[in-house]
């Protein structure tokens, strides 16, 4: 894989989640920055199998963002893949538009509707264990915030995935280690999650989550084999990613950025 190509490819979706924000300020950016080398690689690094023009097919992967309010940034690439018309990014949050603050499943792309956090594991899950039925190769991916680790539920379904083997299954974890109001360890501290999910019989990894070549090569590796265990990404990111005004404020998670803000913020992306 032509690393380059995806350096660019996440420079240009940085540029298009700051313009889309500049239309829609409601839109969550900070949380929507931290994850875009993973969408990057899946999309265009040959992880995902789907198909734009038949996003039912049934061969494809499916893919769960279960942090939906940080999801803004799938929008270009979806846009610019085929899966719905590109005018739709200059009408977000409009009266009858497509595309809104929070993504939803009436897009095409969006296997699930994630409002409430927590929940996209388990419904993964229950995905996961009938893809396995039904004998198909096809994989489970699920994209979940550090902060969604608070939740019972999430616990739940990571015992039940461990229990039932579902090697089918890869949560991959935007650990930017800031929920809505706080540091994630002031709030409750988690780590260290190896030990924790190793315990459930995950087979864990950490990495660097904007390192396009570890993200890249980790992906590629869960997909090629099973090894009769769910796994788990926990890829370290930061909140904000790229934009100075948000980087590691504590606050960044409701921050909205000003038009003026917003320019020089694309000028200053590398």
């Amino acid at each position: 894989m032509d690393n380059l190509f995806l350096k660019e490819k996440a420079l240009w979706v940085r540029k298009e989640t700051l313009n889309i924000h500049g239309i829609a300020p409601g839109t969550r950016l900070a949380s929507s920055l931290s994850d875009v080398e993973i969408f990057v690689v899946l999309y265009y690094g040959g992880i995902l199998k789907f198909d734009p023009k038949n996003v039912n097919w049934e061969g494809r992967d499916r893919f769960i963002i279960s942090k939906g309010h940080g999801a803004i940034s799938l929008y270009p690439i979806l846009a610019d893949l085929g899966f719905f018309d590109k005018n739709e990014l200059t009408r977000i949050s409009q009266p009858e538009a497509l595309l809104g603050d929070i993504p939803d499943s009436r897009i095409p792309g969006f296997e699930t509707t994630n409002g409430a956090l927590g929940h996209g594991l388990g419904v993964a899950c229950g995905m996961a264990l009938a893809l396995k039925k039904k004998k198909s190769d096809s994989k489970i991916f699920v994209l979940m915030g550090d902060g969604e680790l608070c939740e019972g539920a999430v616990w739940e379904a990571i015992m039940f995935a461990g229990q039932r083997k579902l090697d089918n299954l890869s949560l991959i974890i935007d650990n930017n280690k800031i929920s809505m109001l706080d540091y994630c360890q002031n709030i409750i501290d988690l780590e260290p999650l190896e030990d924790k999910f190793s315990v459930f019989k995950w087979q864990v990894k950490r990495i660097d989550g904007h390192n396009i070549a570890e993200v890249y090569e980790s992906l590629k590796k869960i997909k090629e084999g099973g090894n009769g265990q769910p796994n788990v990404l926990i890829a370290d990111t930061v909140k904000g990613k790229g934009v100075c005004q948000l980087e590691n404020d504590v606050l960044c998670h409701i921050k909205s950025l000003k038009k003026d803000e917003i320019i020089e913020a694309i000028k200053n992306l590398r």
